[in-house]
């Protein structure tokens, strides 16, 4: 039996990566996905969401416009891992201590290898069993 629980949040200023981003995680068997476009979409629901998101996957470029999006990332209770992904190869890097919780890669797009080790250390950080295939759904609205 699968696990189709995780939520994804998918952040990119094109849609057409967004797009890619989120047919990778399909190929996976996820479908709980929001793509946002921008960086006000993605604050808006990482901000006012009613259960965290278990994993957050966010170009570079979209975040330019953060102070910290690193310490941001790290600090917000309602995003438990992310992937940086199109991170300028000349940029600092993750300090150790973010390291759990946040990937960094210098590609332009998350590769199918990059996903699947995102998805599988997630779900092992919450004691499922790891499968050869991992999977996801779509966001719904909160119930009051």
């Amino acid at each position: 039996m699968t696990d189709k629980t995780l939520r994804i949040l998918i952040a990119d200023l094109q849609h057409f990566h967004r797009m890619k981003i989120e047919r990778l995680f399909n190929g996976l068997d996820y479908y709980r996905i929001a793509p946002v476009q921008n960086l006000a979409e993605l604050l808006t629901l990482v901000d006012y969401g009613c259960q965290p998101f278990d994993v957050l996957v966010i170009n570079a470029e979209l975040a330019a416009g953060m102070a910290d999006l690193r310490g941001f990332l790290f600090d917000h209770p309602q995003i438990r891992r992310a992937l940086v992904y199109g991170e300028p190869v000349d940029s600092s890097g993750v300090p150790g201590h973010f390291g759990a919780k946040i990937i960094t890669s210098p590609a332009p797009l998350p590769s199918i290898r990059a996903i699947e080790q995102l998805t599988t250390s997630v779900e092992a950080s919450f004691g499922r069993p790891s499968r050869g295939r991992s999977q996801i759904g779509l966001v719904h609205n909160c119930q009051i």
